[in-house]
């Protein structure tokens, strides 16, 4: 499945369609910025040129998918369009209770509101953004326990996204009773998109049954996840792509998933659990925010188009074509002298903001430097991952996260060009302050100001 003997990376699909993407000019994008806070998040779509600042919901849909939301059933409740997706998803993931909401965040929420609250924990490899918002908003307590050297962006470690099993024994066994749930995000996004080895999930999955204490897995990345345990773990390299994705959930007892990563949809996640009694509590909840279990908040032709969509992305072709592209990425601005995050993972380049920018405080928000300067430069959105995402942090990163199958290597090369230009003036660049914030999940909404 590895094999393929050319070094040109090509696009294993065929374009049908085609969108105009804006090019303005420098003092345009300096306006634009000025008018946005200095905050990506808050930068108009006609002012990006290339817009990496996510890879959720951002992805080009298929022929397949597009001819899927034709055959839609809009019936309110036990439409076939959900007969078919909850086949696909227990398909894929073996789980008996599967639940449709709007995006991975609202399971995420259903799980907090449900099943946790104060007095309890939650004990993540790294929690992403909106995990531990709902995690924290709860009252419960999210810790992080990550392999050691997942905090060092140039060790070339396989698996960076693993969890430290030494803290999990030592939480298990000093807090047992305070621990709800034990997570593994898949692939390991806070950390540089660093996958997590089957190895690493089996020895969780046996710790936490051992105990008695659930283990769930945020399956947002499931797939690329997939991709690396094949590609980089001796004993999987033969194994076909949907038996290691499904034996990845075998070995838990439940999984958010944002259908907008690799159920490559535009909207769309999903809430599975073994647990019948915490899938009537989820299902009283879904009803009252999300809406009836058999649509939970999204459309007929959205569940149709997420269940051609999970099927999609365990195409080993796509998969491959995906890794090399960000691997390219990544060896681009390596090879001119960007420090970037290594191994490369299956979504993003991370820039490791803080040994390109030394002179700029961790207080500063480096990250966020090195983010306005590549928009400036280029038209070229990403995202801060450091201290202003998540106050605190160790690492000082920039995410360029590459939507599924919407650009072309030509744009990844432009991409390179601008960080190139970014490179050339980076002992000028200066950091920032934040002007105004909300009291969560700030990085979204927060206004700031040049130093």
């Amino acid at each position: 499945m590895n094999d393929w003997p050319f070094r040109t990376i090509i696009e294993p699909f065929r374009i049908k369609a085609v969108e105009a993407i804006p090019i303005l000019s420098r003092a345009e994008r300096l306006a634009a910025l000025e008018r946005a806070g200095h905050n990506l998040f808050k930068l108009p779509a006609e002012a990006v040129t290339v817009d990496l600042l996510t890879d959720s919901g951002t992805g080009a849909m298929s022929a397949r998918q597009w001819a899927a939301l034709m055959i839609g059933d809009e019936s309110y409740a036990g439409s076939r369009s959900f007969v078919r997706f909850e086949e696909t998803v227990r398909r894929l993931s073996g789980m008996a209770h599967i639940f449709p909401v709007h995006q991975g965040r609202a399971a995420e929420r259903i799980v907090a509101r449900t099943v946790l609250g104060p007095g309890r924990e939650v004990l993540n490899n790294t929690h992403f953004d909106t995990t531990r918002a709902n995690v924290e908003q709860s009252g419960a307590v999210a810790t992080d326990i990550p392999v050691a050297h997942a905090g060092d962006p140039a060790n070339r470690s396989a698996f960076k996204g693993d969890m430290d099993l030494a803290a999990l024994d030592k939480a298990l066994a000093e807090r047992r009773d305070k621990i709800a749930i034990v997570m593994l995000t898949l692939t390991n996004n806070a950390v540089g998109g660093q996958p997590v080895s089957m190895a690493n999930i089996e020895a969780v999955s046996r710790r936490c049954r051992a105990v008695g204490i659930p283990f769930w897995i945020d399956a947002a990345r499931f797939a690329e996840n997939a991709w690396f345990i094949h590609a980089r773990e001796p004993g999987w390299e033969n194994v076909a792509l949907p038996d290691i994705a499904r034996r990845m959930f075998d070995l838990a007892d439940g999984f958010t998933l944002s259908a907008k990563k690799d159920g490559i949809a535009h909207i769309g996640g999903i809430l599975g659990t073994r647990d019948p009694a915490w899938a009537e509590k989820f299902k009283n909840e879904l009803i009252l925010g999300e809406g009836f279990p058999t649509y939970g908040g999204l459309a007929g032709r959205d569940l149709e188009c997420v269940a051609v969509g999970l099927e999609e992305a365990l195409d080993p072709e796509y998969l491959r074509y995906r890794a090399r592209s960000v691997a390219y990425l990544c060896d681009k601005l390596d090879n001119i002298g960007i420090p970037v995050v290594q191994p490369p993972g299956g979504h993003a380049v991370f820039i490791d903001a803080a040994r390109f920018l030394p002179h700029v405080p961790v207080d500063a928000f480096p990250g966020q430097a090195v983010a306005c300067a590549l928009y400036e430069e280029g038209g070229v959105r990403s995202v801060e991952i450091g201290s202003f995402m998540f106050p605190g942090s160790k690492l000082q990163l920039v995410r360029l996260a590459l939507p599924r199958r919407v650009y072309t290597q030509a744009h990844v090369d432009y991409v390179a060009e601008v960080a190139a230009r970014v490179r050339d003036r980076a002992a000028s660049l200066r950091g920032y302050r934040i002007v105004e914030s909300p009291p969560f999940l700030r990085h979204f909404s927060a206004t700031l100001a040049p130093l």
